[in-house]
């Protein structure tokens, strides 16, 4: 039999493990629950194959796989792949008492920092629930008097210019006469005399947005040079620098120059057919960015030209500009490195005074003004930063927009705008409150395979798009991601003509700031003010 003192070292020596396992206990519950239909499941291990999280194992003493649901990312790729259908993943359920304020979110990320001490981080653009304001706005269409043009019979112009425009454009005008058979002809011919600035031809109003190579693996940058190559539009190398092996699509390349100025040199250059200069992006505006040295391979401190295994890091602002005399300096140094042949565009997150920084823009000398909103994507950000600054680029357009107006240098540059395109009626009604063309970044990676887990960040993506593991980048074929990429902009490019044709218009350029064919239903008045909208229900 136990003595007392005995019994009660041994409760005291289990009261202080416990007390140790529940310093380690998460509070966490899972975000997602995996289901294996056993019926379904005949144990073949592609699950344990396919997850980089290692939410999968394959446990050889019970001969079956096992799942840890505290490790799973939502990316879909086990269910994906699973030969016989047998997995299921679904949102985690649990009770947890409701309450206004302190939502399950918030306490989940409160466990989180308290457990970790670390920041928030996320990838992609924010889930937050803003009011997507572009599904309050709504087209007009041509009835009576106004007749609708269609697509597939008459002529729809997509085609657009991207640069500086002259103020005038100046004509020689040539006439002839000849005898024809039985009266004379008479033939005028139109030669231009005004010298136009560099321009960038797009077959369509869109572009793919920034992403760059070691957020982003070398076959998603294949594949979207070679489906801009196609389609006749331009892909952006965003701040990492331009692979060796993709500047013969140099014609279809917008290399950005960025706080890091990584991968920066004449070549770069000389290669592209635009550079921008990026000061800023919709998912963190108003600080830099860190690629870790673990993803920054041999081939991408090639490109980058910083040593392998070094940490990337771009300063929240550049260093040589504190000012628009700064940028300007900057526009006109690049401008005068590359002959004055390439149109110069300036990147911007859209903050409150974008309207004024926009003016300032164009007026230091930017051929291009591209606007990034509060949706826009990113392969790592702080979380609070993406959910709390900036504003929608709905917002941020019109105001632009208006504002060139009202200065007289609307024509001096043109507006793309980004952040969180969704489909083909979102680019129309960017074009119609004025912006010039469109970047898209995650509709591109969704259309390759990105299933929006947000954890671009990890390192660890099963797709193959954000990730530079070796094993994990071959699953990503770049011929099959072009061709799905070529078919989106098609399908959006035929859906652009059939909403103009239905509202009677065959260009894109009589859509461009035509706010009178838009109206707001169930927006705010100050919002119709900033859009420069009537509301739905209010004639011409």
């Amino acid at each position: 039999m136990e003595s007392s003192a005995s019994v009660l070292c041994k409760s005291s020596v289990s009261v202080q493990c416990i007390r140790k396992a529940n310093m380690k206990k998460s509070l966490l519950f899972p975000d997602f629950t995996v289901t294996r239909d056993p019926d379904k499941c005949i144990q073949c291990e592609v699950c344990v194959r396919q997850c980089a999280f290692d939410a999968h194992s394959f446990d050889k003493e019970a001969n079956k796989i096992e799942t840890d649901n505290s490790k799973c990312v939502s990316c879909l790729r086990c269910a994906t792949m699973c030969p016989t259908g047998a997995i299921t993943v679904s949102e985690h359920q649990q009770n947890i008492k409701k309450n206004k304020n302190w939502t399950e979110k918030q306490l989940k990320e409160l466990y989180k920092q308290s457990e970790t001490g670390g920041i928030l981080l996320t990838g992609m653009g924010t889930d937050k629930d803003y009011k997507i304001i572009w599904d309050h706005i709504l087209l007009d269409a041509a009835q009576v008097t106004n007749p609708s043009i269609d697509p597939l019979r008459e002529p729809m112009e997509l085609r657009t210019y991207l640069g500086a425009k002259p103020d005038r454009i100046e004509f020689r005008v040539q006439s002839s006469e000849f005898r024809g058979q039985n009266k004379k002809l008479r033939t005028t011919n139109y030669e231009l005399q005004t010298k136009l600035p560099p321009q960038l031809k797009l077959e369509t109003p869109i572009l793919f947005s920034a992403m760059s190579y070691g957020a982003i693996s070398l076959n998603t940058m294949r594949a979207l040079a070679r489906a801009a190559d196609e389609c006749g539009i331009f892909y952006n190398t965003g701040e990492g620098g331009l692979p060796k092996e993709l500047y013969k699509y140099g014609k279809n390349t917008i290399v950005q120059v960025a706080s890091g100025r990584f991968g920066v040199d004449s070549d770069y250059l000389d290669v592209a057919a635009a550079v921008e200069i990026k000061v800023g992006q919709g998912a963190k505006p108003g600080i830099g960015g860190h690629l870790p040295g673990e993803k920054v391979t041999e081939e991408i401190s090639q490109t980058r030209m910083i040593p392998t295994g070094t940490d990337a890091l771009s300063p929240a602002p550049h260093h040589d500009i504190y000012s628009i005399e700064d940028l300007s300096q900057l526009i006109y140094s690049i401008k005068e490195a590359t002959g004055y042949k390439k149109p110069l565009s300036v990147k911007v997150a859209a903050v409150h005074n974008i309207a004024a920084i926009a003016s300032g823009i164009v007026r230091a000398g930017a051929d291009i003004v591209a606007i990034d909103g509060l949706r826009g994507g990113t392969g790592a950000a702080p979380t609070r930063i993406r959910d709390n600054v900036g504003i929608p680029i709905e917002l941020a357009i019109s105001a632009v927009d208006s504002r060139l107006r009202e200065e007289g240098i609307r024509n001096r540059a043109s507006i793309i705008a980004a952040g969180g395109f969704r489909n083909s009626a979102d680019v129309v009604k960017a074009i119609a409150l004025g912006a010039d063309a469109v970047y898209i970044g995650t509709a591109a990676l969704v259309a390759m395979g990105c299933h929006l887990c947000q954890k671009c960040y990890t390192g660890k993506c099963n797709w193959g798009i954000a990730t530079q593991d070796p094993y994990l980048v071959k699953r990503l074929n770049p011929e099959i991601a072009a061709r799905r990429l070529v078919n989106l902009i098609k399908a959006w490019s035929h859906e652009i003509k059939e909403i103009m044709g239905g509202m009677g218009i065959n260009a894109v350029e009589s859509l461009r700031g035509n706010r009178l064919r838009l109206r707001g239903f169930d927006l705010h008045e100050n919002e119709l003010k900033i859009l420069d909208i009537k509301p739905a229900g209010e004639s011409m």
